[in-house]
This record gives C-alpha cells, sequence and structure tokens, in this order.
C-alpha cells in the first residue's frame, strides 16, 4: 500500500534543537533497525571481485537521474530517437549489476536476506548492502566504469515494445542529474543537451502513460511532506510537495523495464512477480461513494486509473480522497515460480505482468529478478542458488516492508508533532477522510498545515469540520484532536 513519506529541508542544527534527530534514532531502536553491518560482510564486500561482463558499452553516453545528493544510484539511461529512418525511439537503459558483486551462499547475501531492503529516514538511509558496494563500487557514479544490466529497447511512435535485448555489461556514466535539474532545462525549453534529454523523456513517459491508461493501469500520486524552516514560534513549517512530472516520466522506463522481465521470466518458467489483486468491488463503491460526499465529479465509464491522475494533491479534498484511495492499493505481493506460473499474475495497477528489477542496491528481490531474467532472455537455466532463493523471498520482503512501513510512519508522526508542537488549544479547518463504524472517531486531514491524524467526535467522510488540537505528546509522537 502507498505510504506518505516525510523529507526534511530545515538546517540540521534547527534539528537538533527541536529533538527530531533524536526523534528518529529512538524509532529505529525501537523497530530494530540494523545499525552496523557485521564484521564478515563488510570484509567480504571489501575484497569481492564482480564477475566479468559479457559486452564493453562504455562508449555510450549514459546519465543518470535521481533526488539530489543520492549516491546510490541503480539506473542510468540513454535516450534517442531511432536511426535511419525509423520512427520511435531507442532506450538503452542499465541497471546496476549487484549480482556481479555478491557471492552465492556469502555473507553479503546472507546479510541482505535479512534486511530485505534499505530503509529510508528523513534524517538518512539504512542501507541494504554496504556503503562501500551500494554507494561506491557498485552503484552507477558518474565517470567510473561499472558493471550493469542493460535493456536495450526499440519502441514504436506510441512507445510500444517492438524489440528488447538484455546484455550484462561494462558502463561508464557520463553524468549525474538530479530531477529539479532536468525539469528546469525542460521548463526553459533549454537548446543543450540536458533540454533535449528531458524532452526524449517527456515524449517517452507520456507515451508510456496513455498506453499505461489505456491499459486501464493506475498510479497513487500521494505528495512528499516537506519540513523546513521558518519565522514561526517553533521554527518549522510544513507543505506539501507533488512530484515533478519529469519523475514520472522517469518512473515509465522502471514500469517499462518491469514489463519486459516480468514476460521473460513467464515465458521461460522461473522467476518473482510483482502481484496486485483487483480493487475489492466492495472497497471500490465505498471510494466511488466518498468521492461523492467530497463532491468530486466521477464521470461515468472513467476508470479509477484515469480518475486518480486528475486528483491533485494541493487540493485539500482531493488529499483527503487520495488518502482514503490507499484501500484500493492492498493485496500487493511477491509471488515466486518454478515451473508452473502463479495463480495471481497480474499487478492491478500496472495492468500487466510485472517484476521489480531495476533497484538492485535497495531492494533484495531485484537482484534475483535481474538474474531471471537475464537468465530467461539467454535461453539458460535458472543458477541454483536462485532457485533456492525464490522461495524465501515473499516472507524476506514481507518483514521489511513492514520494518520500513512502521519506520515511515512513526518519522512522519514525529515531523507533525514538531510542527505542531506549543499549539494546544488551537482549531483548525479540516476534511473528514474516513470515519469509524461506531461514529465516536476517524481520520482527518488538516487544510492547514497539511497533517493527517486521527480525532474524536462524530465526524463524516467528506465533511468539512473544525477540530481542536487538545495535546501533543512529544516523547509518543502523537496528536490528539477533537472535533468542535
Amino acid at each position: 500500500m502507498p505510504r506518505s513519506t516525510a523529507r526534511l529541508a530545515a538546517p540540521p542544527a534547527l534539528l537538533e534543537q527541536a529533538d527530531l534527530i533524536a526523534r528518529f534514532d529512538a524509532i529505529r531502536a525501537r523497530a530494530g533497525v540494523p545499525i552496523d553491518f557485521p564484521p564478515e560482510v563488510l570484509a567480504e564486500a571489501a575484497t569481492v571481485v564482480p564477475e566479468p561482463s559479457d559486452a564493453d558499452l562504455t562508449d555510450i553516453p549514459f546519465v543518470t537521474i535521481d533526488p539530489a545528493g543520492a549516491t546510490d544510484l541503480d539506473q542510468a539511461m540513454q535516450l534517442s530517437r531511432r536511426a535511419n529512418g525509423q520512427r520511435g525511439y531507442h532506450v538503452d537503459y542499465a541497471i546496476a549489476d549487484v549480482p556481479a558483486f555478491v557471492l552465492p551462499g556469502g555473507a553479503i547475501a546472507a546479510e541482505a536476506m535479512t534486511r530485505g531492503q534499505t530503509i529510508y529516514a528523513p534524517d538518512r538511509h539504512t542501507p541494504l548492502h554496504p556503503s562501500m558496494l551500494s554507494e561506491g563500487a557498485a552503484s552507477l557514479l558518474p565517470d567510473v566504469v561499472r558493471p550493469a544490466f542493460v535493456w536495450r529497447f526499440d519502441l514504436d511512435e506510441q512507445g510500444e515494445v517492438q524489440a528488447v535485448d538484455l546484455v550484462r555489461a561494462t558502463v561508464r556514466s557520463r553524468r549525474q542529474l538530479d530531477y529539479a535539474q532536468v525539469q528546469a532545462a525542460l521548463d526553459a525549453q533549454d537548446p543543450g543537451e540536458l533540454g533535449e534529454l528531458g524532452r526524449l523523456l517527456q515524449e517517452i513517459g507520456e507515451r508510456r502513460q496513455a498506453l499505461e491508461q489505456a491499459r486501464g493501469g493506475a498510479s497513487l500520486p500521494l505528495p512528499e511532506q516537506e519540513v523546513s524552516t521558518d519565522g514561526s514560534r517553533n521554527g518549522f513549517t510544513l507543505r506539501l510537495r507533488a512530484g515533478r512530472p519529469i519523475e514520472d516520466w522517469n518512473a515509465q522506463l522502471s514500469l517499462m523495464t518491469g514489463i519486459a522481465a516480468a514476460e521473460l521470466m513467464l515465458k521461460a518458467g522461473f522467476g518473482v512477480l510483482r502481484t496486485l489483486p483487483p480493487p475489492e468491488i466492495g472497497a471500490m463503491k465505498r471510494f466511488q461513494r466518498q468521492a461523492v460526499a467530497l463532491g468530486i465529479e466521477w464521470p461515468e465509464g472513467e476508470s479509477y486509473g484515469t480518475f486518480l491522475r486528475r486528483m491533485d494533491g494541493g487540493r485539500p479534498k482531493e488529499l483527503a480522497l487520495l488518502h482514503s484511495a490507499g484501500a484500493l492499493f492492498r493485496g500487493a505481493a511477491y509471488a515466486p515460480f518454478d515451473g508452473e506460473p502463479p495463480e495471481q499474475t497480474q499487478h492491478a495497477a500496472v495492468a500487466s505482468v510485472y517484476a521489480h528489477v531495476t533497484a538492485p542496491l535497495r531492494r533484495l528481490v531485484d537482484r534475483f529478478g535481474l538474474v531471471a531474467a537475464y537468465a530467461a532472455h539467454r535461453g539458460q537455466p535458472a543458477p541454483d542458488w536462485l532457485r533456492a532463493g525464490l522461495p524465501l523471498l515473499p516472507a524476506a520482503m514481507a518483514a521489511s516492508d513492514r520494518l520500513t512501513g512502521e519506520v515511515e510512519r512513526r518519522c512522519v508522526d514525529a515531523v507533525e508533532v514538531a510542527v505542531l508542537a506549543g499549539r494546544t488549544g488551537e482549531e483548525f479547518d479540516a476534511v473528514v477522510v474516513d470515519a469509524d463504524a461506531d461514529g465516536a472517531g476517524g481520520r482527518v486531514q488538516l487544510l492547514e498545515p497539511p497533517v493527517l491524524s486521527r480525532s474524536s467526535g462524530k465526524l463524516s467522510p467528506g465533511a468539512t469540520v473544525r477540530v481542536r488540537l487538545d495535546a501533543v505528546d512529544e516523547a509518543a509522537s502523537t496528536l490528539k484532536f477533537s472535533a468542535v
């Protein structure tokens, strides 16, 4: 299920003053987030020599596009228009070859199975692999040669995949870019290389979005909470930041790759899919009733995916509805198979078969998915270590998802408490997101600051209400509201 996340833009000194860093440390400690890697894992990471690649693609001018300051770079891209008079696009999409650094049965592999994924908190992250790999030798950093799985796509004018190849090769990224840079160049109609990259990414991304919409796919565009400093009494302000268009277009490359990987695995008869059942009828009807209660028009015949795309997280009522839409995205799972495909193969939100293969530095399952897809594409049998590990993945990933969800949820709570500290007794306008069955309370979305919290009182979904902040417990990171 999609989760809200918080990002800090305030100076470190202010964070320390407000004790937020200490709260995040306490959240990690209570949740059991690992601190350090065992000595044997660090020793293996320091001495491991990556497997040799099959090809040299260092002549391709790859670039990376990530959040500013990121150093665990999983993907690099090179986009172009097809040559020789052919209409459409060519995409070279390099994914960090983490399997080249992980010895089957070794200490890194065992530790990664325990951790499951990188855990991101507002102040720092706890990596899946030692940083000397995830932010060093295996990361697609600029101006260094790295091993990678390179997906090579030919697309037609509509963005449909016409041909796909997958090779293990050495690559060299030419430049590390961030989303803001590329978006700014595109918005300014920069005629240079950066502007052309933005235009190509927009063209390909929008075409892939149209195909997704035609398939009936859906996404949940929850905005990110951003905490920064201002002149208020506690020094903090909270705002919502919607994703940039360039981020959505970039995500379409990952989705395209995940679909191609899943198709390869299913054809070969082994691998691991990411699945999601269609929304339950009851959940969909409740969601539609809430849209009506909020006064948000939903034309007859419009799919829920198309409807969600129109929602603007900057509008309070639509933000409240987006929070409720999380009920439509429940039941996601990892489905490994070796022989017969799993009973459920589709990912309802993607409206296709789909696999996670584009973030191996940060997510355990992607390492297995990449190797399975590569073996399938080459007509080779699955390695023994992969077959042995496939059945272990659902439990490992479910445990890490729960841990990540707990940390993210509690960090968001801590941020909201810091923003509202000292405001006990004040009243706020809010929209009711949902109400308890007994009518004694529910969740409300404050209009300003944009805080989602529980409130007591008689609440009706979709109603605009006035709530009072009755108590702030900074130690427990909890807020108590009541309807006025």
